[in-house]
Formats: C-alpha cells, structure tokens, sequence
C-alpha cells in the first residue's frame, strides 16, 4: 500500500465546511483531517470537497472485459477500475456484481472470484473498493453459498433484483437484448430462456427466501435494500423485511413510497445528466427536483458523478453543497460511515480536487493517500515538495 502524505495545509482553495463554500484552509496528518502550521500547498482557484461515496458502480465490468469476448484477469481489471474510480475523485467505491441465476459474469462463480481477486487487491489499492451483491430473488438454492461469501469476504451491502420479466417479457420474439443476455451466459437463446422459467417456478419459495436472508444480514451487520422497485406495494414488501434502501426506483410511485417510510432514494447520475433513463424509466431529475431522491451513483460511467453535481447547481435545481452532499455526505449515512463524507477534523482524509475554472477533477486524495494526480494541481504539489527539500538542505 502507498504511504500516506506527509503533514501538509491546503489554503487558498474554497472548501466544503459545514453545508457551505468557505475561504479556508485544511490540514491533513497521517491520514486524517486535523489542524495547527503545517507545510503548504497553495490550491488557489479550486475547490476542495470530501472524497465521493459511490453506492453503486458497474463500470469496472468494463475493465474486466472491454469486449464480450475478451476477458482480461481480474487483478487487471481491480487495478484499472481503482484508477478510473480515484481519476473521477471517487474515494469509496461498490463494485455492483451479480449473484445471479443469469449466469456467466453474474453468476455466482464469477462472483466469488471477483470476491476473492478483490481481498488480494486491497493492500495495493489507491480508493477503498468494496462489493454490492445485487441478489436475484429467484436464485433460492443459493442462499448459503451467498452467506458463506458474505462472511468470508466482509460484503457490507446487498440489494435484492428481480430481472425474470426482463427475459420472459422477450421470450417470444427475436429480441437483440435476449441474445446479448444468453451471450454473456454463455447459452443459447432457448437454454437462457429455460433457464429464466426455471427461476419463475420457484415462486411460492421466494418470500421466505427473502426472510431467511433478511434475518442472516441482520445478525452479520450486512445494509440492505432493493433494487428497480416498479411501485409502491413492492417498497412496501421490501421495507418491511428491512430492505430499507430502495435503489434505482422505475417510477415516481415506487420513489413516492420509500420516502413516506423514510427509506432513502438513490439514482443514477448517467440519467440526470443525461435528461432521461436508457431504459425509459422515471427521470432522476424529476425525482430530485420532488425532493424523493437522496443520493446519486455512478451505475455505469463514473464521470457522470461530478457532472450531475453541476448539472444541479447549473438549472439552480441545488447550490454546490446541498449537490455534492448528494455524492458525499448523504450516502456514508445511508453505509454508516462516520469517518468519512465531511471534511471535519478526525475524519479520514478523503477530498476531491476540483479545478474551479474547468471544473475537472485535478487531485483525489484518499485515506490520506495520493490516488489521483494531474494537471496544475501536480505543479502546486511539486513545487511544494521542491520547496521541503530545499529547506531541508
């Protein structure tokens, strides 16, 4: 693992203190947040912001095989989602991995490699990666394969999914989108589809499934929640087994429902900035601007994160803190992070450069580490390097 920064104060930067942009400087000392003198580095003309908590993420399937048919290891592609992750100014990240009847790159044997590759990958990593298991409810064999992988590897986060229909619904047609499913399972069209029925009859064991899992989560500390709830009847189902986060609701009525039982909301930042779901499903800024969203992930494309910050403050939808708060400070109180989403003293030292005047992420420094460094931010780092060694001379 790399060594934290020496003790250094950032000044001339704005940074996010207390719900609003102050003129102000920030310390930080083996890894934490603190004050008193301290060598400097003048950030003037950017912005200083806790470190972004990504709930949900699946751009690193793309670093485990940039093509369908072209795997890489996955040490390789752990190693190229760190860097793409702390390159956007993400310092927590959920890798979103299926456990999955679907087989192939969800099913549960990808899934435990992907689980194991990222134990040996943690020493060497520059953010903290972890794992979101999005849990198919219809996989009702697997409900002890599932736990012993939770305990084994510490998974912190599940959500439950249920995407039968979305094979069923294209069951009697020439659907592209089925045969991209079967491919990636690594099945023809016909077994994917007895595949997804197989499921389907397993029905009447679903609930209490659900229940058997619900109470193991419990007992291990494991947060949960659910996952494209299409309305308020299947929010109120999963609240009331304690799947409390509703992730990525279809409609207006399912976001509606959560809030009403204090359940928090999270979309996807890929549909606010770009106006619309790619699936045709309810507008994340909708739901924002009603006030029944808390937080925003990633889901496919991690530069969206910081753009949908400045989407919000650009239509005036939210001022700079009450939006980044959405991508920081909201979701480490939904995971119960205390040490991190705010840059107050004793926390850990997680914070996202930005550049004020391009609004690029320039520098991300997590768990007082060095993850991410570029442009004039690297020459203000250089120059104060230079400047200790000449004084130490």
């Amino acid at each position: 693992m790399c060594p934290t920064l020496p003790p250094l104060r950032f000044t001339g930067a704005q940074i996010l203190r207390d719900g609003e942009m102050q003129q102000r400087s920030l310390a930080i000392r083996d890894g934490r947040i603190t004050k008193g003198p301290l060598p400097e580095v003048d950030l003037s003309g950017y912005l200083i912001l806790p470190g972004i908590i990504d709930l949900h993420g699946d751009a690193f399937e793309r670093h485990m095989a940039p093509r369908p048919t072209a795997p890489f290891d996955f040490m390789t592609g752990l190693a190229g989602t760190d860097r793409d992750a702390a390159a956007n100014g993400i310092t927590t990240a959920w890798l979103a991995q299926s456990w999955s009847w679907e087989g192939g790159h969800r099913g549960p044997d990808h899934a435990e490699k992907l689980l194991a590759a990222l134990s040996l990958y943690r020493p060497q990593a520059l953010t903290d990666l972890r794992i979101q298991i999005r849990c198919e409810t219809h996989l009702v064999d697997s409900g002890d394969r599932l736990l012993a992988a939770i305990r084994t590897h510490g998974v912190d986060y599940v959500v439950f999914n249920n995407h039968l229909d979305d094979v069923l619904d294209h069951a009697d047609t020439a659907s592209p989108a089925l045969y991209h499913w079967a491919k990636g399972a690594g099945r023809s069209i016909e077994e994917h589809i007895a595949a997804a029925r197989a499921a389907k009859a397993r029905q009447p064991e679903v609930p209490r499934h659900l229940c058997r899992l619900a109470d193991a989560f419990d007992r291990l500390g494991v947060i949960y929640g659910s996952h494209d709830d299409p309305d308020g009847e299947t929010r109120e189902r999963y609240s009331m087994i304690g799947a409390r986060i509703a992730e990525f609701p279809t409609a207006r009525k399912a976001a509606a429902a959560a809030k009403a039982m204090n359940d928090p909301v999270l979309m996807g930042a890929p549909n606010l900035v770009r106006g619309r779901s790619q699936s045709g499903n309810v507008a994340a800024e909708d739901l924002v601007r009603q006030g029944l969203c808390d937080a925003l992930v990633s889901d496919y494309y991690y530069p969206a994160l910081t753009r949908a910050v400045w989407h919000l403050v650009d239509k005036g939808i939210a001022p700079l803190p009450r939006a980044w708060a959405m991508i920081s400070e909201t979701p480490a109180q939904i995971l119960r992070l205390p040490d991190r989403g705010r840059l107050d003293i004793g926390k850990r030292a997680d914070l996202t450069v930005i550049n004020a005047e391009t609004r690029l992420v320039e520098m991300t420094i997590a768990d007082g580490r060095l993850a991410y460094l570029a442009g004039a931010a690297a020459q203000r780092m250089f120059d104060q390097n230079a400047g200790m060694k000449l004084a130490a001379e």
